[in-house]
């Protein structure tokens, strides 16, 4: 009898070949271990600079492996799981006493003194702005106005009135649950409003960011799931759905041809971009003094103000936004890693996640989709796709708005979803910090 097992193995060569197109974040696996090898050997040794360098090192290798495992996770994927794991592992191993003060040492220094996330923010507010098809960016705003502005009048009701419920304070419920679900995002939301409400309370950054975080993720995978019902119920119902259209009438397919493609990839743009991006932080600090108002927040008005007046070049508006590609694609996994190791106390973190938290959520964001599916009915829209837009006003910033569409199959309406992330998260931005600014 032939012996069966001959020819099931994999050779050595094989499996080392294997082993050797593995990517991390795509980086190849034995090029990632190297340079691990590297960093936790200067760390050890107490080598590893205290400057951006040594912080850039350690924040991106964490982020680059914990987003990957996220990423690899079925389920845990599809509801933001790379970004709660680089924020929750880090805070947890800096909760427990388990970061070496070496690393810690150099995070600070990279996160606090040299300030990224301040640079990432500038980056990705100026880049996602200015990064908008104008037309699309105005018409689209026009036909999700009522929607939202409905969607989001019903959501803080709700939000507002289940806190009530519970026991919660009407001011926190809006403040620190109702508007970091509306804000867009961590980067473009959490984090600009994190430093405006410290500089208008006084209170620490790391303690708002704590507190805001888990309204943001939680309503990011209740928007998730209820996308995809929304997509089952359009199958069993398709009067309610345009399967991917959301104006009956066909008039958003003509507006969507007019998104151009990306234009190539030009670095001398890109260093406009990020020049741009510096100059508008810098306008928004320099308004801040005059207004009162903090900087961050007068620098997403100041960006909106400029796209609509065509006040700058489109070159620049290229290079902002391919700045910002960049940015979000490289640095969002270690700027969180960052916030998780020293914005994000565990025991805050551990302590928001209650039965009454997870409802208020919840509510706000159901309640804002609800509210959109019939407004959208009562506008002429599909009432489907109209749910699913205002469902990514409560998205994770442009990586919840692919959640969301992927999980209901409707990636075409990626134009309309970011009006409702960016823009009106923006707008929920600015609105809550002038409202903490008279109420507090």
């Amino acid at each position: 009898m032939a012996n069966t097992s001959i020819g099931t193995t994999v050779p050595s060569h094989g499996r080392f070949k294997s082993f050797a197109s593995c990517e991390i974040a795509g980086t190849p696996l034995p090029m990632f271990l190297a340079v691990a090898l590297v960093t936790i050997v200067a760390a050890i040794t107490r080598k590893l600079p205290n400057d951006m360098i040594g912080g850039l090192a350690v924040l991106m290798l964490a982020g680059m492996l914990l987003s990957e495992i996220g990423r690899r996770i079925p389920i845990f994927r599809h509801i933001g799981g790379p970004a709660i794991l680089c924020l929750f592992v880090p805070s947890a191993l800096l909760g427990y006493k388990l970061m070496d003060a070496v690393t810690l040492k150099a995070i600070t220094t990279t996160m606090q003194t040299a300030n990224l996330q301040y640079l990432y923010i500038a980056c990705l507010v100026a880049g996602s702005i200015l990064g908008m098809n104008r037309k699309i960016l105005i018409q689209g705003f026009l036909k999700m106005f009522v929607p939202l502005l409905v969607g989001t009048v019903t959501a803080i009701a709700a939000g507002i009135l289940v806190g009530l419920l519970f026991g919660y304070d009407p001011k926190h419920t809006f403040f620190f649950i109702v508007i970091p679900i509306l804000g867009g995002g961590i980067g473009e939301g959490i984090l600009p409003l994190s430093i405006g409400y410290s500089q208008i309370t006084g209170m620490a950054q790391g303690h708002l960011i704590a507190t805001m975080v888990p309204a943001a993720l939680i309503g990011n995978v209740i928007a998730i799931l209820a996308s995809g019902i929304l997509k089952r119920f359009g199958e069993k119902h398709p009067a309610y759905s345009g399967d991917g259209v959301l104006v009956r009438t066909g008039e958003d397919i003509a507006l969507l041809k007019e998104k151009k493609d990306d234009a190539a990839l030009d670095l001398r743009l890109m260093g406009s971009g990020l020049l741009l991006g510096c100059t508008l932080f810098i306008l928004g600090a320099l308004l801040a003094s005059i207004t009162g108002i903090p900087g961050p927040v007068l620098m997403i008005v100041a960006a909106a103000v400029l796209k609509v007046a065509r006040a700058i070049p489109e070159s620049m508006e290229v290079g902002a936004y391919q700045m910002y590609k960049f940015m979000s694609t490289n640095l969002t996994f270690a700027v969180l890693v960052g916030l998780g190791t020293l914005f994000v106390s565990w025991d805050q973190l551990v302590a928001a996640f209650t039965p009454a938290y997870f409802v208020i959520v919840a509510t706000t964001v159901l309640a804002m989709i609800a509210s959109g599916f019939f407004v959208g009915a009562w506008l002429k829209m599909f009432p489907v796709e109209s749910a699913i837009i205002t469902a990514c006003h409560s998205g994770l910033g442009g990586t919840g708005d692919v959640a969301i569409l992927s999980s209901s199959n409707r990636m075409g309406l990626m134009p309309f979803a970011q009006i409702s992330t960016r823009i009106g998260g923006a707008a929920m931005i600015v609105l809550a910090t002038l409202l903490m600014k008279w109420f507090y």
